[in-house]
C-alpha cells in the first residue's frame, strides 16, 4: 500500500516539485534543529545573555546547508520565534525577544549562517576552511550582539563586551571547533557514500 502511494506521488508530481519539497523539508528541519539547540542553555548571573548551544546550531546549519539554505533556515527560525513560538533562548517567543538583550545576536543569525556557508562553499573543504568560516561568522555574530547591547544599555564597547563577549569566549571556541569538525566529518562521509 505504501509503495503504491509513493509510486502515485512520483507519477503525479514532476521531479522539480519533489526536489523543492525536499529542500523545503531540509530548511524546516534545520530551523527546528536551531530551536532545539536553543533549549540547551545555562543562565549566567553576571550577564543578561545566557550561554546556549544556539550559536553552535546556527554555525552548523550554515556549514552543512550552505549559504542560501542556511540563511533561509535561520531566517525561518526567526520568523517562528517572532510569531510567538517558544523557540528562542530562554524559550520565550515574540517580537519582544528580538528587542531584548539577545536581539543583536538573533538578528545577526541569518547573516552568520550565510557567512559560514559562503566561506565553506568556496575552495577546498578542509577542517581549516571550516574553522575560518566559523570564526568569521562568529565575528559577525558578536559584532551584532555587542552593538545591540551598546544601543540597548547605552554603554561603551568595553562595558558591553564584558556582558556580551568575554564570558563566552571559551564556550565559543569549543562551539567553533565542534561545528568545524562535524562539517568536515560530514563532508568526508558524503564523499565516501
Amino acid at each position: 500500500m505504501a509503495r503504491s502511494a509513493v509510486e502515485r506521488i512520483e507519477r503525479n508530481f514532476p521531479d522539480q516539485v519533489l526536489a523543492a519539497v525536499h529542500q523545503l523539508a531540509i530548511i524546516i528541519a534545520a530551523s527546528l534543529f536551531v530551536a532545539l539547540c536553543a533549549r540547551i542553555t545555562l543562565p549566567l548571573p553576571f550577564t543578561p545573555v545566557p550561554l546556549s548551544l544556539q550559536n553552535f546550531g546556527v554555525l552548523l546549519v550554515g556549514l552543512l546547508l550552505g549559504s542560501r539554505r542556511g540563511f533561509a533556515a535561520v531566517a525561518l527560525y526567526l520568523v517562528e520565534g517572532a510569531s510567538g513560538l517558544p523557540v528562542f533562548t530562554p524559550g520565550l517567543g515574540g517580537i519582544a525577544q528580538l528587542l531584548g538583550p539577545t536581539g543583536g545576536y538573533l538578528v545577526a543569525y541569518p547573516v552568520v549562517a550565510f557567512c559560514a556557508g559562503w566561506i565553506w562553499e568556496r575552495g577546498s573543504k578542509t577542517f581549516g576552511r571550516a574553522l575560518a568560516a566559523t570564526l568569521s561568522a562568529e565575528v559577525i555574530l558578536f559584532a551584532g550582539g555587542i552593538s545591540w547591547l551598546m544601543l540597548l544599555t547605552h554603554t561603551s564597547f568595553v562595558q558591553a563586551s564584558r556582558f556580551a563577549l568575554y564570558p563566552f569566549v571559551f564556550g565559543e571556541v569549543i562551539k567553533i571547533l565542534t561545528a568545524a569538525g562535524v562539517a568536515n566529518r560530514a563532508r568526508r562521509y558524503r564523499a565516501q557514500s
